[in-house]
Formats: structure tokens, sequence, C-alpha cells
């Protein structure tokens, strides 16, 4: 074997080691990024508490949530719920790795109510976006 083939064996093994080293540090964002991708319309509210947050979007009269952990890929006990003024709320929830939800209610111009929960910790909005 000459040594123009061995220098394009080492620098193929050298790009594909590259590769999946740059896949396993962007897999957590890329996680992230797809549950909060779940919710169609744009995002107006972050609510963050100890150990997640609940993603809030809002598109046409529609509200939207997720709530998503701060460490993805260990199942834990998740729930996500939104309840428009006037309305029982909608949710979800289980035992997750990465999400809860989303849920999607019609809200119309009515305030709304958001509950996340990841574990022991927890976030209750009160009415918003009215």
């Amino acid at each position: 074997m000459d040594s123009g083939a061995i220098r394009r064996r080492l620098a193929l093994g050298l790009a594909v080691l590259t590769a999946s080293g740059l896949l396993a540090v962007a897999a957590p964002a890329e996680a992230q990024a797809a549950a909060s991708a779940s919710c169609p319309g744009r995002k107006v509210r972050t609510l963050p508490f100890s150990t997640g947050t609940v993603l809030v979007y809002k598109r046409g009269g529609y509200v939207c949530a997720v709530t998503v952990t701060k460490k993805p890929g260990v199942k834990r006990k998740m729930s996500v719920s939104v309840q428009a003024r006037g309305s029982r709320p909608v949710v979800d929830e289980g035992r997750f790795a990465y999400r809860a939800g989303p849920v999607m209610v019609h809200a119309g111009r009515r305030c709304v109510w958001l509950k996340g929960r990841v574990g022991a910790g927890s976030v209750s909005s009160g009415w918003i976006l009215c």
C-alpha cells in the first residue's frame, strides 16, 4: 500500500471520529430544539423552574405548551397543563425522558393558566396572556 492510500484512510477515519463526536455533543441541544418545535406558532413565554422549563407558544387564538427537562435522557415523572379561563385543563402527564406535551387549547382572548412539573420541581403561572 502506498503512502497516499494510507493518508486517505487516516483522513477518512479522522473525519468519521470527528463527526461522531460532534453528534454526541449536539444531541442534548437537538432534543430541546425538537421539543420546542412540536408546538406551532411563536414562543410567547418561557417559565423556568428548578428541574425544567415550560415553553409557551401562541398562534391564531390557540395556546400550546411543552415541559422540557433540564436533564434529558432519564425517564422521570413529568407533566404539562394548559387551562383557558372558563374551561377544563388539558393535561399530559407520565414518565418521559425529554418532554411532556405538547398540549393545546383554544383560548381566543381569554387568560390561560399553565403548569409544569419535572420530578420534584414545578411551576404554576397564574392567569396570563389575557
